[in-house]
């Protein structure tokens, strides 16, 4: 009867150890709840696991935006990120309860379907999908109103087209950039005629894979690479103030966060958005920490749906 007892708590402790991991928050629970909560990007895919109060592991894949990488690449990326997460954190998917999914364009029932449908592959249970912004205004301010600027792909596409439109300026007006040697050693071209095909190429060029060679350049101190990057953060800045106009001209306390890879990267950039967002409206709260959206997606698996 004692040996009985005695394998029956080592079960019960390896049962508690699949599903609840090694986290000492747990105490003498039986049952946690896990959920897992994902963010597609277009270069990375981030999940997070977690029980109903603390995060317990995060892992990474490579991007699976489905519009931009297609299904496979989405597929891949989605399930690599969801398995690693899982067993950083110790658990077995089967104990998850619900995992939440957010990326752009995910808002859309076309979109939202096909995702649901991949994650269905691994997961049989209860998927919530969302977009991109669902999930960062989830992770910055909960159930309360407020303007996150993204910084995503897009922003870096931004950057790396206006650099390249910078060089032919120059160009025409008889004068050289210094961003030509960044440009040409990213892309491994010579002349600026190669850049020109290359500019114009089709299927169009990676503009965003210009923004890690201009950012160091920046920081070395090229101004022309500087001149970019600060008309990046202004233009971010002039999002964030039309929106300020149209919702929230009554609102001159709103809250104003930042979230993606451009801001996280560029001291600059942030900087720039910061000070031009408030010359115009000085009494914005722009928080100087940045929104993890990932986070915002768990929240919502925890919660159990998506906020109408």
């Amino acid at each position: 009867m004692q040996k009985d007892f005695a394998l029956s708590r080592k079960l019960q402790a390896l049962r508690e150890k699949t599903v609840l991991g090694n986290s000492p928050r747990y105490g003498r629970s039986r049952f946690v709840a896990i959920f897992l909560g994902v963010d597609g990007g277009g270069t990375k895919t981030t999940c997070v696991v977690g029980n109903e109060d603390s995060l317990l592991a995060t892992a990474t894949a490579g991007g699976s935006n489905v519009v931009r990488l297609g299904e496979e690449q989405a597929r891949k990326s989605l399930h690599e990120a969801i398995h690693r997460a899982c067993e950083a954190a110790r658990i077995e998917l089967s104990a998850v309860q619900r995992i939440s999914v957010g990326m752009a364009g995910a808002g859309r029932p076309q979109i939202g379907d096909v995702v649901r449908r991949m994650v269905a592959e691994i997961f049989p249970g209860n998927v919530l999908i969302a977009g991109d912004m669902v999930i960062a205004l989830e992770a910055a301010f909960g159930e309360g109103p407020g303007i996150v600027a993204i910084s995503d792909e897009g922003s870096a596409h931004w950057i790396g087209r206006s650099a390249v439109v910078a060089v032919m300026k120059a160009h025409d007006e008889g004068s050289g950039s210094s961003l030509f040697k960044v440009i040409s050693q990213a892309w491994d071209v010579t002349t600026l005629g190669d850049l020109v095909r290359a500019a114009n190429a089709t299927p169009a060029p990676n503009f965003a894979e210009l923004f890690a060679p201009i950012l160091a350049a920046a920081e070395a101190g090229d101004l022309s690479a500087r001149t970019v990057l600060t008309q990046a953060g202004a233009e971010l800045a002039g999002l964030a103030k039309t929106v300020i106009s149209r919702i929230f001209e009554e609102t001159p306390d709103v809250r104003v966060a930042m979230s993606g890879g451009v801001f996280r990267n560029s001291a600059l950039v942030r900087q720039v958005f910061y000070n031009s967002l408030r010359s115009e409206y000085p009494s914005a709260a722009v928080a100087s920490t940045m929104v993890e959206p990932v986070k915002g997606a768990l929240e919502i698996a925890r919660r159990g749906h998506v906020r109408g």
